[in-house]
């Protein structure tokens, strides 16, 4: 496994902060201008790169009406047809070097899914640093392995793969020679339940496939794409509109930038948390360590007099003997007076009386 995977000039994977990524998809609405609104949205918003589909309607599907082609499968896209659907989501070719132009220009990273083989040479000769393969093409080995010997970066989302889908994918990848895959956590239901998300499996999809792994989320809010991160997501995908209330094939689930923005916020708050593992104190818990319990007279003790549990108590604050001594002090004798309040010291206690 690599550490970690260059997508062009940014890492992700161990180490680097989470690489966040805004899908474009279909929140366009067939309109340039807010495609590109949408791209300086994921600036503001925190976003490391932008992501967007490359295919037409007639590369990914075909124009049919008969009932193989009608959209029933209880999706917000029922009613339709898989031709109708992409031919309203799809994102013309002739915007895509312009925005990821934009997005570069605006420090981000821009990539795209192919969904064909026209797809796959469009994107190299636009130069995007990565491949993002869809969960709906997990099992198009061919597709996966003209991606794979380009030798950039392949990310596999697995909303609809079994286990043995994803290790044939990744093989197929590695018999390419390609060991730059990112795996991503994906649940293809729209928007997802978050009972349905069962973001465990991106720690074990790392462990079993020894990849960079991550999340894909369709769910609403920034939860569970915070946990994912807790739980070793590396890589961050989420839709990004301007507003779900403008429509959209995209847009129910979208994220809005105010959204995206505060989930960018509270990942990077759980990356500071996370931290590393250490039972070392900072300097300021080593401060806090004053405030805690310890020995203290809580009496005045005369000279010859025994310590008991009416003179001596564990009490805050820690400046005196730690209270696991408590049992070792009581009964032995005071060397000296000691004030009511003194810290209790060792100098204080008489630790060899006469036999």
């Amino acid at each position: 496994m690599r550490d970690k995977i260059k997508i062009g000039n940014r890492y992700v994977g161990e180490g680097e902060k989470t690489f966040i990524v805004a899908e474009v998809s279909a929140n366009h609405l067939q309109d340039y201008d807010r495609a590109e609104r949408i791209i300086y949205a994921a600036k503001e918003a925190g976003a490391d790169a932008v992501k967007l589909q490359t295919y037409t309607a007639d590369t990914i599907t075909l124009d049919c009406d008969n009932e193989y082609f009608q959209i029933t499968q209880g999706t917000i896209w029922d009613g339709t047809t898989c031709h109708k659907l992409f031919s309203e989501a799809y994102t013309p070719w002739e915007w895509q070097p312009k925005l990821m132009k934009l997005a570069n220009e605006l420090g981000m990273e821009c990539f795209s899914s192919p969904f064909d083989d026209t797809a796959v040479d469009f994107m190299e000769e636009m130069g995007m640093p990565a491949y993002k393969v869809a969960s709906f093409e997990i099992r198009d080995i061919p597709l996966i392995r003209k991606i794979a010997a380009l030798h950039k970066p392949v990310i596999l989302a697995t909303g609809i793969a079994y286990l043995e889908d994803i290790e044939r994918a990744v093989k197929t990848c590695r018999e390419a020679g390609n060991e730059q895959i990112i795996l991503l956590k994906c649940t293809s239901t729209y928007p997802t339940p978050y009972e349905d998300m069962n973001i465990r499996v991106i720690p074990n999809m790392a462990e079993v496939f020894d990849c960079i792994t991550g999340l894909s989320d369709h769910s609403m809010g920034g939860a569970v794409a915070v946990a994912s991160v807790a739980l070793g997501a590396k890589m961050i995908e989420k839709h990004l509109t301007l507003s779900r209330k403008d429509g959209g094939p995209d847009g129910a689930f979208s994220m809005e930038p105010e959204e995206f923005k505060n989930m960018v916020d509270d990942i990077r708050i759980a990356e500071k948390a996370l931290g590393r593992v250490t039972y070392q104190l900072t300097d300021k818990q080593e401060k806090s360590r004053e405030e805690g319990r310890s020995l203290f007279a809580v009496k005045d003790i005369r000279a010859g007099e025994a310590f008991t549990s009416e003179n001596m108590r564990s009490i805050r604050p820690a400046f005196g003997l730690a209270p696991m001594y408590y049992d070792e002090v009581l009964g032995r004798k005071a060397r000296v007076d000691i004030a009511r309040g003194t810290p209790l010291d060792w100098k204080y206690i008489d630790l060899y009386p006469e036999a």
